[in-house]
């Protein structure tokens, strides 16, 4: 294991944890409490910020808030540091193209601003996915644009970080090593100036392990640097790596006192920080010390300690040293059972490591593919609008040619287009109410027939929602309020079921019911009402979030949905409304009415249609009104493939 991708990562972490020591709820009750103005902005920032590593779709979703707010406010510099914890965010859950976009669009906001180290940062961020993606090249070309603009603007402790992230990506490559010490020193050099250990540790740990790792290792600089980053870093979490270097430097000078004593300190100082991976690696490399020594006992009696410290650590690669090592150990013992047994866990945790492996590769290929998608949608975007633009300057001059000839022609007939629009601007407003009120297929059928049949359909999917405190905050607000909130609220479901091509069939009071798969059947519809759910919730938890914040009653949400067959069509003679009918919509009522606040609540069969697409859980079969014991389960989240 080497350090050099955490050396990367090291200014992207510092980011994660600026307000680690800022009390949430306290500042919760101060965005509750406080005004829209752009410190509520800030404070969100300050919430999403300590969510990224434990919750980053917490983290998300205060940035959101942070986002509408300042675009409200017109407050551009809290809506670019927004959309950068939003990209960070997205890169914790590995969501690298999302992750560009949002700091594509945070480095735009900060380049109106003239924030060169807004930009700096944004380029650096972005160097990132590159860099984890394998595309060296282009984590380069951002990086050394980062640093240009560092440069421009004197920005000493953002020069060091670039400096350290390029020689990192350079040490990656033999051929590149000597560039990387270049870097290397450079970011030192500036570290010292500015008195910054963080620097000087990252710094001085990369140069402690390029000399000790070269093919002719110079141990006596390995060991100089690799003491002074022990100094930077003190008794600090990243104490444990540059001990853990000192023991294996003093291993490979065959000083083997000198490497346990270290490695024992690397162990120990680690388990004060409660943290494993580290505690494991000091004991693999304190078994490499004994075997070399030749204490294949205290070897082994090292692997069996470290073992169950990399499985709770997940590290693959470490567990593999481990099986490796405890196999030949035995072998030597000849104990051939236990060598055979950690042979075998050798293998597989080998094919582990290679499917790991191929992932990436495959991610790297995705990734590659989806950036190049979006730059070619950007590229035939420019490409259209000059289309447009060429377009627009031939129809004027054509305009402009024939202008003069048409001038009384276009008197005689603006008298006749004129009472045309009228009549056509009427006929136009009847069909839109008329396709309010009705599907676009059933409309067309009633006016070219005068009647609308009944039709079956085989399998459609219902979603009944119903807010759950309705009574509550009717009673706080006044009768114009309580409507104006709920036009709010069914306006943007409207929105939603329209973006998936779902029927809006009704609303009855606070209960709102659609369905998709009609009036045109599709194979979709199970995933399409679903997404909508997710999306329903998702701004109600929001719209709670913003109304809660100014002390404002708010609804809560329960929606469950069925999927079945059903029976359409049109009801009464005055006032008719398109409607469906069947078993199908009393079980989705049923899952509503069993749901739960904030849940997407979908009973069995639907989850027989899209397990594949969601993850969900099971909650087992739950009573229904007048239906017995359903099957139901609770969507999480899309699966995205």
């Amino acid at each position: 294991m080497t350090k050099t991708i955490l050396f990367f990562l090291s200014i992207f972490f510092t980011l994660t944890c600026l307000a680690q020591d800022a009390d949430t709820d306290s500042l919760k009750k101060v965005i509750e409490q406080s005004p829209d103005d752009t410190t509520k902005v800030n404070n969100y920032i300050l919430l999403s910020r300590k969510f990224i590593n434990t919750n980053p779709d917490g983290s998300i979703g205060f940035t959101n808030l942070a986002i509408r707010l300042a675009k409200d406010l017109k407050f551009k510099r809290g809506e670019a540091v927004a959309l950068k914890i939003k990209g960070i965010a997205f890169y914790t859950k590995s969501l690298y193209v999302e992750s560009i976009n949002y700091w594509l669009e945070s480095m735009a906001i900060f380049d109106t601003l003239k924030d060169k180290a807004g930009v700096a940062n944004i380029q650096s961020n972005i160097s990132m996915v590159y860099n984890t993606q394998g595309d060296d090249g282009k984590a380069l070309e951002y990086l050394f644009s980062a640093l240009k603009t560092a440069e421009e603007i004197n920005d000493s402790l953002r020069m060091a970080t670039v400096c350290t992230n390029i020689a990192v990506v350079y040490q990656k490559k033999e051929r590149t090593q000597n560039k990387a010490v270049d870097f290397y020193k450079r970011a030192l050099a500036i570290g010292e100036k500015i008195h910054d250990d963080d620097i000087i540790g990252s710094t001085t740990v990369g140069l402690g392990e390029f000399y000790m790792n070269m093919k002719e290792p110079k141990l006596d600089s390995a060991l100089y640097y690799t003491f002074k980053s022990l100094d930077a870093y003190k008794r600090t979490y990243q104490a444990p790596y540059s001990l853990n270097n000192l023991g294996q430097i003093y291993n490979k000078l065959n000083q083997f006192d000198k490497s346990i004593f270290y490695l024992n300190d690397a162990y120990n100082l680690a388990k004060s920080y409660e943290s494993q991976n580290d505690m494991a690696l000091a004991l693999v490399s304190i078994y490499k010390t004994y075997e070399k020594k030749g204490d294949i006992s205290l070897a082994l009696q090292s692997l069996k300690q470290a073992e169950p410290l990399a499985k709770e650590s997940k590290n693959e690669y470490c567990l593999k040293d481990i099986y490796e090592g405890q196999a030949a150990l035995y072998a030597k013992k000849r104990d051939y059972s236990n060598a055979y047994k950690y042979q075998y866990l050798l293998l597989g945790i080998k094919d582990t490591i290679y499917n790991i492996e191929a992932d990436k590769k495959l991610q790297g290929v995705q990734f590659a593919f989806d950036i190049a998608k979006k730059e070619s949608q950007i590229g035939q975007m420019t490409k259209d609008k000059e289309i447009q633009q060429q377009e627009l300057r031939r129809q004027k001059m054509v305009k402009n040619s024939f202008v003069g000839g048409f001038a009384v022609v276009l008197l005689f007939a603006g008298i006749f287009f004129n009472q045309r629009n009228k009549i056509s601007k009427e006929k136009k407003r009847s069909d839109e109410l008329l396709l309010n009120i009705l599907p676009s297929e059933t409309a067309e059928e009633l006016k070219a027939t005068g009647t609308a049949k009944t039709k079956s359909f085989e399998m459609v999917s219902v979603m009944f929602t119903d807010f759950k405190n309705f009574t509550q905050a009717s009673e706080l607000l006044s009768p114009e309020e309580l409507v104006q909130e709920i036009n709010h609220c069914y306006s943007e479901f409207d929105r939603i079921v329209t973006k998936y091509g779902i029927e809006k069939i009704k609303t009855i009071g606070d209960a709102y019911m659609c369905a998709g798969g009609l009036p045109v059947a599709n194979s979709t519809h199970p995933l399409d009402v679903i997404r909508a759910g997710l999306e329903f919730q998702e701004f109600i938890a929001v719209n709670k979030a913003e109304r809660s914040a100014k002390g404002q009653p708010f609804f809560e949400l329960r929606l469950g949905i069925h999927t079945g067959p059903v029976v359409a069509g049109i009801v009464g003679t005055k006032k008719f409304a398109y409607d469906i009918w069947g078993d199908t919509v009393n079980t989705a009522s049923r899952m509503e009415s069993s749901g739960a606040v904030g849940k997407v609540n979908i009973s069995g069969t639907t989850y027989e249609l899209v397990k594949d697409k969601f993850n969900c859980i099971h909650r087992g079969k739950v009573a229904a009104k007048n239906k017995g014991d359903i099957d139901m389960y609770f969507v999480e989240f899309e699966i995205l493939s």
